[in-house]
């Protein structure tokens, strides 16, 4: 359990110094940031302390009595991995930090310790190590929802899919999968062939919008030699590697016609009959189809034969677009955080809240392939070991309006714009080329503005100050 500090976004802090001047200098100086402090005068005694108060960073003296600084790190990195070190220390040299940061510190500070300094490493040490422990925490989560064949989704809509999918594949039935492209029809199909009793033979996928006309019936049911130009050989289609397995055409809108009659006669008859050849071949198919296309109105409209269709949707899986079920995003994100961060050998530990709120909220017109997309990109050029707000692409931040805030009445309106656009470069961590974007005014124009809110004393954050490149970043997005 957290203490409720930490659930504020400020740090507990314990601070360990044998020296009762130099206890009461970190313990006061950290208390006037805001932070929760507490003190011990030895290692033994901070050791008693955390088994009664979870803390999120310890500040400690590096020589002690019988237990040293180094000492209290190793039981801290055993018992309280989500706790962060620093080591501070009057003999400070290039070895003694050497070895406080391989034994695991997050940083190392000499005496006397400026307050300033201390203050940022005590800040960055608590981000860092609560990034790290959300991100085990929704690893733990993310094994809970991956319920089969690596579908990620703990929400409802994604529950009832994953529910159909086990209920379904231990039969024959032919499947239809209805759903937006990126959605994860593909891995709907290959799970229910997992969990089939066909999982030991073929999956076989076919694209079918990805075929050129002339050569689909060749693809799915094959060709003798000499069959047509080119022709060189003999050749197997899918249907015939798919033998004793499951074959999975995705796109099955796009067929032309004459490729609809043949289907529904091989789901009719169970067998193929190559291109160019003269007998029949059995084939022992179980059938999976997807499309992002209107079915029915492809009916009605004569584009698709309806007995085929109803060959087709024995069973329907819809697979909700990722809109509909955003208490997923997170999931996903980390779930593609990990596999980026493994596959290009990154260390990330997450992302900060602003990127996750910005990307909760993002509707994902590309669904779960723009999302997978999107992270490897910012696995690949993010740097630092957090994905902020400015990593994100400034398209999408400029679609997220800026927060509503409420403000007394007899305000003139140039207090009400100056605090929208405070409150705007408050949400964007100072980038001003992303605030103008969002406020809808030229980044010339936010400038000239904030100079002149400046000129005129009324208040404005020095780190959104008026002149320079446009980047604004402030320490929190740095």
């Amino acid at each position: 359990m957290q203490n409720d500090t930490a659930k504020l976004g400020m740090p507990c802090v314990l601070v360990v110094e044998d020296d009762a001047s130099s206890r009461e200098a970190l313990t006061n100086a950290l208390a006037l940031t805001g932070m929760q402090v507490v003190a011990a005068e030895s290692a033994e005694e901070a050791v008693a302390r955390l088994k009664l108060q979870p803390v999120d960073v310890i500040l400690s003296d590096v020589v002690m009595g019988r237990m040293d600084g180094i000492d209290l790190l190793t039981h801290v990195q055993r018992d309280y991995p989500d706790t962060a070190v620093i080591l501070v220390t009057g003999h400070g040299s290039i070895q003694s930090a050497v070895d406080a940061m391989r034994a695991g510190a997050y940083d190392y500070l000499t005496k006397p310790v400026d307050l300033d300094r201390l203050e940022l490493v005590v800040d960055r040490a608590y981000r860092k190590h609560r990034l790290m422990r959300e991100n085990r925490e929704l690893k733990s989560r993310l094994r809970g929802a991956f319920s089969m064949a690596g579908i990620v989704g703990a929400s409802r809509p994604m529950q009832q899919v994953l529910q159909q999918v086990e209920q379904v594949a231990p039969t024959n039935a032919t499947v239809l999968i209805l759903g937006e492209s990126g959605t994860g029809k593909e891995l709907v199909a290959s799970a229910i062939h997992q969990h089939s009793r066909r999982s030991d033979g073929p999956f076989v996928k076919v694209n079918c919008a990805a075929l050129p006309e002339t050569l689909v019936e060749s693809e799915l049911f094959g060709h003798e030699r000499g069959a047509f130009t080119g022709a060189h050989r003999t050749r197997r289609g899918r249907f015939e590697m798919a033998h004793h397995g499951t074959l999975f055409l995705d796109e099955i809108g796009d067929l032309t016609q004459s490729t609809q009659v043949k289907l529904l006669r091989v789901l009719q008859e169970r067998e193929i009959e190559r291109v160019g050849g003269q007998s029949t071949i059995p084939v022992d198919v179980r059938m999976i189809t997807a499309t992002n296309r209107d079915l029915e109105t492809m009916l009605e409209s004569g584009h698709f034969r309806e007995d085929l269709y109803y060959r087709l949707k024995v069973v329907t899986i819809f697979v909700p677009p990722l809109r509909d079920r955003r208490e997923d995003i997170g999931l996903l994100l980390d779930h593609f955080l990990a596999l980026y961060c493994r596959e290009h050998e990154r260390e990330i530990a997450g992302f900060s809240d602003k990127a996750r709120s910005v990307l909760t909220e993002y509707d994902w017109p590309g669904n779960v392939r723009e999302l997978r997309n999107l992270v490897e990109s910012l696995v690949v050029t993010t740097r630092g070991d957090e994905i902020g707000l400015r990593n994100l692409p400034e398209s999408m931040v400029a679609r997220q309006e800026a927060p509503l805030f409420t403000m007394p009445m007899g305000r003139s309106i140039d207090d009400i714009e100056r605090a929208y656009i405070v409150k705007t470069l408050e949400m964007l961590d100072g980038n001003k080329t992303k605030a103008a974007q969002v406020l809808g005014i030229g980044k010339k124009t936010l400038y000239r503005r904030l100079e002149t809110y400046r000129a005129t004393g009324r208040a404005v954050p020095s780190s959104f100050g008026g002149n320079g490149n446009g980047n604004g970043h402030s320490r929190a997005e740095a």
